[in-house]
């Protein structure tokens, strides 16, 4: 190999870093000159009294393991004054979200990760309260009944959701953040974070969570907020600080809710017209782009303000063709999406998770950005996207002909008529429908027609579908033999004795995920089905069940050898010395037996 190679590409490094170097320097100014910043510690004043105050009000969520017409497992539990606290245990009066663990990222129906997603976000899940009075807080206070360790950011809102008058400006600040940390206790605890001084008063907090590092479903039982009416005073130190020492994650953080930052380097015209490029234009434009595809969007955003040279780069719709806009779901506007329209005419991919809502984005906005952008579309992830409205879906329909994945999960305010619109997109090979307002009278005939007109599918989830019975699972098992996930967590009409599960043990051979959540009938006979049947079972979910022996499960452990992840709570039969035995057989499985303390 020519020795130039190498050193281009050692070149091509230390340009950049002088480049994003460059472009930091000139977005923090005066800063950066003295070397200086100004550390504010804050005292309240022995007059301004602390208020203390619970929820008053769960104002909106990601999910939740509860049913929507219920109390059990749901978020609605996190208002008002604990209901289990200080104990620890599984309670059905606490709030729980519906994953944990890496499980939900290994089965089938698991998606790609977008690329260019900042380290700096890991959130999985969040849940906003509102509370009686607007305060400067002081103290965030969550308290945790079971499984501790989920939360991994607390946010501030400036809108008070109570005030007759909308907001000119909605900011949302950061109070406090860490990335996930595994807690290895179980029991409850009181988690006191040090947040940081904002400089607004706020009665809407928002916990943002990762499960991904628990053994099993963390559960919240109530959230305290500590505040003052009237502003702190601060005593100001100053601490000398030197900006090259500081961490590239700590501006990471910054820019995490900064879009109208990102807004003005879009827009910026301040380009160098230097002639001196350090050779970096001599390389293949494909090095370049190939060079850049590594680069988060706050930093593509910056490097556009190095040179014309990158600007052209960083302005490619080649750079865009994956889109993950949920990391700035705290500042992404209608403005946002009119600076990024012409470099996304590309787009394959599209996040949208979590944006838009409180007028942030609005109907035309939108509309305006997919009729550009729309055409090239084959995912869209729109999770609890609030400002979607029957139009918007009848956009999607009409702009986006090549979508293949549409996630629409808990956009619980859109009208059942809306959903009319989907049956337009005929490539469809992914639909996220949870927690949304579709009408299904009949699971029976949805199942029927699931078996006779979608024979490739793979999984499917029907967590909670109340009037399915053994006639639906008869059709659907003789139709979609191909499916790999089947999820029929908290489906009460269900009986092994009209023997449905047997029967989808011997007809689904190709099973990896099986989820009989809460069923109480599931019996040995149909464990052994499984084990007979199911050789390629991955995951098995059989809480609550009352019919199922040790014996039956190690059946099942010897058949199938991918098992990774048995959850047996609540299962009467099997009590802590059978999970003993059966994890010292079989170790590499995950045996989860959960109890009430």
């Amino acid at each position: 190999m020519s020795p130039v190679f190498p050193m281009l590409t050692v070149l091509t490094m230390f340009y950049y870093m002088c480049l994003r170097r460059r472009a930091r320097t000139a977005t923090r100014g005066d800063m950066m000159n003295s070397h200086r910043t100004i550390v504010s510690n804050s005292r309240t004043s022995p007059l301004n009294a602390e208020v203390v105050q619970y929820a008053k009000e769960v104002v909106d969520f990601s999910s939740h393991y509860g049913s929507e017409n219920s109390m059990s497992y749901t978020m609605w539990n996190l208002a008002g004054v604990p209901n289990v606290f200080p104990s620890s245990g599984d309670f059905t009066q606490t709030a729980v979200f519906r994953t944990y663990g890496t499980w939900w990222d290994q089965c089938p129906s698991a998606s790609l990760p977008f690329r260019r997603t900042p380290s700096s976000f890991q959130s999985q899940d969040y849940v906003e309260l509102t509370f009686e009075q607007q305060v400067y807080p002081t103290a965030v206070h969550v308290l945790e009944t079971y499984h501790p360790g989920a939360v991994i950011r607390i946010l501030a809102c400036s809108a008070n959701p109570y005030s007759p008058n909308p907001p000119a400006e909605v900011r949302w600040e950061i109070l406090w953040s860490e990335r996930p940390m595994k807690v290895n206790a179980s029991q409850a605890r009181q988690f006191k974070p040090c947040i940081k001084q904002i400089n607004f008063p706020t009665n809407l907090i928002r916990l943002e969570v990762n499960s991904s590092l628990l053994d099993y479903y963390t559960e919240l039982d109530a959230v305290v907020l500590h505040g003052t009416k009237d502003k702190p005073l601060l005593s100001l130190k100053t601490a000398l600080v030197d900006m090259n020492d500081l961490e590239d994650d700590d501006y990471e953080e910054k820019d995490g809710c900064e879009m109208d930052a990102l807004n003005k380097k879009f827009s910026s015209a301040a380009l160098g017209d230097g002639p001196h490029n350090g050779y970096f234009d001599k390389l293949p434009y494909e090095l370049i782009q190939l060079i850049l595809n590594h680069l988060s969007l706050p930093d593509l955003c910056r490097l556009a303000q190095t040179c014309r040279l990158l600007h052209q780069h960083c302005c490619d719709p080649l750079q865009y063709i994956h889109l993950n806009l949920q990391p700035y779901w705290a500042r992404l506007d209608d403005t946002s999406l009119e600076f990024l329209q012409a470099r996304c005419v590309l787009v394959q991919w599209l996040n949208l998770s979590w944006t838009g809502n409180r007028g942030f984005i609005s109907v035309s906005g939108f509309s305006r950005f997919l009729k550009v952008c729309g055409s090239e579309l084959v995912r869209l992830e729109l999770s609890c996207s609030h400002f979607l409205n029957d139009t918007c879906l009848e956009v999607i329909s009409e702009m986006c002909p090549n979508l293949q994945d549409l996630n629409l999960s808990s956009c619980d305010k859109l009208p059942p008529q809306a959903f009319g619109h989907i049956a337009k997109l005929c490539s469809l090979k992914r639909l996220v429908l949870y927690r949304t307002k579709v009408e299904i009278e009949d699971y029976d005939v949805i199942a029927s027609m699931i078996g006779a007109k979608c024979k490739n599918l793979r999984t499917l989830d029907l967590w909670r579908c109340k009037n399915i019975t053994e006639n639906g699972i008869a059709e659907l098992a003789s139709g979609c033999v191909l499916l790999e996930e089947l999820d029929l967590g908290w489906c009460p009409t269900l009986q092994s004795s009209t023997g449905c599960f047997v029967r989808l043990a011997r007809q689904l051979p190709n099973l990896q995920k099986l989820f009989l959540t809460a069923n109480r009938s599931v019996c040995d006979t149909d464990i052994e089905e499984l084990a007979s049947n199911c050789t390629r079972l991955q995951q098995l979910d059989i809480l609550g069940t009352r019919m199922v022996s040790p014996a039956s499960l190690r059946k099942l452990l010897e058949s199938c050898k991918d098992l990774s992840l048995l959850d047996v709570s609540f299962c009467s039969q099997i009590d802590n010395k059978a999970v003993l035995e059966l994890n010292a057989s079989f170790p590499k499985v995950f045996i989860k037996k959960s109890f009430t303390q």
